[in-house]
């Protein structure tokens, strides 16, 4: 199996699809070729593979969107490994699930951030607060993506391969001299102890120590960041265009899902009890 994951990986690097969906899409086949042990996958029908997927949607209790990365997954590798077209476009939901993100107010990221007192970290958290960027995105980050003169950083190839540009608060800035005058990072701005990029995993944890050092229990990851910096700049007043443009989004409607966490309209909405 790990011969064939191997030809898999080097065929979507050919394709240039990303590290992190060749790492997902990898994890997805090992899932799915271990289901049929000691089966070979070229002599799987499409009958079979439904009911892998029956299984795991109504045993296991997988998730939509784990659903429809499972399905990428196996087409893809069909595709690539076997040049076999499988058609199991049927097999995607059909409703979309309905989760508003989880945010962290701004008493709650200053928490973090106050009590973060390794630089490293520090400044870690607050570019991914501070930019809104995603994991992949920080991880890829360079030292020359930082503008101090249009006070602009720079991402390059976010999702979907689009560079974009964020503002660069001054407060970042004054956080990322101090960072880099101590770490001396020579290519990627954040970079491991061996050198090379920072590990999402490590960044993951050390969100995870901040949050328990500010006793707050919220079922959050990284990527909560993110949620929060929109958040927040909806609240401030920020144009909803804007906060699509500095996360990246290539449509509106992903956007808005934000306004349905903010606090700003619904904090001047009367409840029914102050009218009795």
């Amino acid at each position: 199996m790990d011969a064939v994951l191997t030809v898999f990986a080097k065929k979507m690097e050919m394709q240039r699809y990303s590290p992190a969906t060749i790492k997902t899409y990898r994890n997805n086949i090992r899932v799915f070729v271990n289901y049929f042990i000691p089966a070979n996958p070229t002599d799987l029908t499409d009958e079979q593979l439904q009911e892998f997927i029956y299984v795991m949607v109504n045993e296991r209790s997988i998730s939509q969107e784990y659903q429809k990365s499972l399905l990428g997954a196996i087409k893809l590798f069909y595709n690539l490994c076997f040049n076999r077209n499988i058609r199991i476009e049927h097999l995607y939901p059909k409703r979309k699930e309905s989760k508003l993100p989880v945010v962290f107010s701004t008493a709650e990221v200053k928490s973090i951030l106050d009590g973060t007192t390794n630089l490293k970290h520090k400044a870690i958290l607050s570019t991914i607060y501070g930019c809104g960027l995603r994991i992949s995105e920080l991880l890829h980050l360079r030292i020359a993506d930082v503008d101090s003169k249009r006070m602009i950083l720079t991402i390059r190839a976010g999702k979907g391969k689009k560079d974009r540009e964020v503002m660069l608060s001054p407060k970042l800035l004054e956080l990322l001299r101090e960072y880099y005058k101590e770490y001396r990072p020579t290519n990627f701005m954040f970079e491991g102890q061996g050198g090379g990029a920072y590990t999402a995993r490590s960044v993951q944890n050390l969100l995870k120590q901040a949050m328990y050092r500010a006793q707050i229990s919220k079922d959050a990851s990284i990527h909560t960041l993110r949620h929060s910096f929109a958040t927040h700049l909806l609240e401030a007043g920020t144009d909803l265009r804007f906060i699509q443009e500095l996360l990246g989004h290539s449509h509106i409607k992903t956007t808005t899902l934000y306004t349905h966490v903010s606090s700003v309209a619904k904090s001047k909405i009367p409840s029914p009890l102050d009218l009795l």
